[in-house]
């Protein structure tokens, strides 16, 4: 009896000990990452001075060899590189008030970047630890003050609240408990409605659940298109909207009560005239109008303020020929001018009023590009697709924003107005140049 008790001690000290150095191993990764960090930030900063040793100079020779591996690009309109993940970056996201960028990686870190340093020469970011995991998607919630993420093995969300510590600083603190798992399959977008009043969640299969911001599924949606290929809010945070291997896009409003009490979900409208499947969508910062791209070979522009109620459906306005893959990205430029589109390692901008490719950049990212996103100030395009994001300038945005403008002028007949647009013009093209003869380095 005595031996059977001791056996079992043993293996309880046995376990607890792995236990203790598979923790103190954990621990020890994670101190050397942030070692490393700051040591990058540090030599970004700080220029050695004195004699150098031996084993500086060797680290130095490894460090211009991992810089070399490194995926090398250029444009004139690149207007930041953003480097500090060390694993692929997966997702990316703008905050509404226009501050942040937030990106997710496997390297198990979520970074929040500030968008007015995109035109500095260091690029410093913050930097929020997923414990036992990493994030595959994240999106700020309307106030700012946090965000969501999805977990790669945990399969649901999480909730990280932003907050300033007593030096100033943000910091932040995952919520006590994850969302309850309920998809089936990989998860495919997870987004927020910007009246706060929802989340959204989709899956590759044909499902889309809506949920409370406490963890509460609301609703339950079966898109019948065979596979989901992309999902989103729209931001005016009243539609959710799929695609997939059916040729249409589907639209759905979610409706709360006067007391703010959620209601149901109903068809909305659907978006007809694609002869293929549909790869991804996406909608400008009204919710006024849609882009979506297909399978086959063409993006088109539609109008989607309509009184849909009334059986009015939305207006097609342009059907562009567009190159486009598995896994192809689109991204809407806040005020609808500009249409960019990514294929493979590359990304094409066109004009949404006239059609034409305005700009074409090759070779962006190492791997096809896993996101593409404008700024709420429609100023910047970020991309994602191996360990680096890049950032462009809207040189087509500006372009169009002249051509607006000068068609404005050509109809004005008060003297007051002509002026406002000449200077309004002046600027727009003086910051274009300033864009075009500023490129990274």
């Amino acid at each position: 009896m005595e031996l059977a008790a001791l056996a079992a001690l043993t293996l309880l000290l046995g376990a607890l000990v792995i236990l203790v150095a598979l923790a103190v191993g954990r621990r020890k990764e994670e101190i050397r990452e942030e070692t490393e960090q700051a040591a990058e930030f540090a030599a970004e900063g700080n220029v050695v001075k004195g004699p150098v040793s031996k084993k500086q100079k060797q680290e130095k020779q490894r460090n211009r060899k991992d810089k070399a591996s490194q995926h090398s690009f250029s444009h004139p309109l690149l207007a930041a590189a953003l480097k500090s993940h060390s694993g692929n970056v997966t997702c990316l996201d703008f905050s509404s008030n226009g501050k942040y960028l937030a990106s997710c990686s496997d390297d198990r870190t979520v970074r929040i970047w500030s968008t007015k340093d995109f035109l500095e020469r260091d690029h410093k970011c913050l930097r929020a630890n997923v414990e036992l995991d990493h994030a595959t998607l994240v999106r700020f919630s309307p106030d700012c003050r946090a965000f969501i993420s999805w977990l790669a093995y945990g399969d649901t969300i999480r909730i990280f609240k932003m907050f300033k510590k007593e030096d100033g600083t943000l910091s932040f603190k995952a919520a006590a408990e994850d969302f309850p798992q309920k998809h089936k399959a990989p998860i495919l977008n997870i987004c927020i409605a910007e009246t706060g009043k929802f989340i959204m969640s989709a899956s590759t299969d044909t499902t889309i659940h809506i949920w409370d911001l406490k963890g509460e599924v609301l609703a339950s949606i079966n898109t019948n298109q065979m596979t989901n290929s992309y999902a989103a809010i729209s931001p005016c945070g009243r539609f959710v909207a799929s695609c997939g291997f059916t040729p249409d896009v589907k639209v759905w409003e979610v409706c709360f009560g006067k007391a703010g009490e959620f209601k149901e979900v109903v068809r909305a409208f659907d978006l007809k005239g694609h002869s293929a499947g549909v790869h991804a969508f996406a909608f400008s910062n009204d919710s006024h109008r849609m882009v979506t791209v297909s399978k086959d070979g063409t993006w088109k522009l539609w109008n989607t303020d309509v009184e849909y109620k009334k059986q009015q459906d939305p207006y097609l306005l342009k059907t562009v020929p567009c190159s486009s893959s598995e896994g192809t990205r689109v991204a809407l430029s806040p005020d609808g001018r500009v249409v960019a589109i990514s294929d493979g390692c590359n990304i094409a901008l066109y004009s949404a009023s006239t059609g034409e490719l305005e700009e074409e950049l090759h070779g962006v990212h190492s791997q096809d590009i896993t996101d593409l996103r404008f700024d709420i100030n429609g100023r910047f395009l970020a991309s994602s697709g191996d360990k680096a994001i890049r950032v462009f300038h809207n040189a087509p945005g500006y372009r169009a924003s002249i051509r607006d403008m000068q068609d404005m002028l050509k109809k004005a007949h008060n003297e007051g107005m002509k002026q406002r647009l000449q200077q309004q013009i002046r600027e727009a093209q003086s910051a274009l140049d300033t864009v075009l003869a500023a490129p990274v380095e």
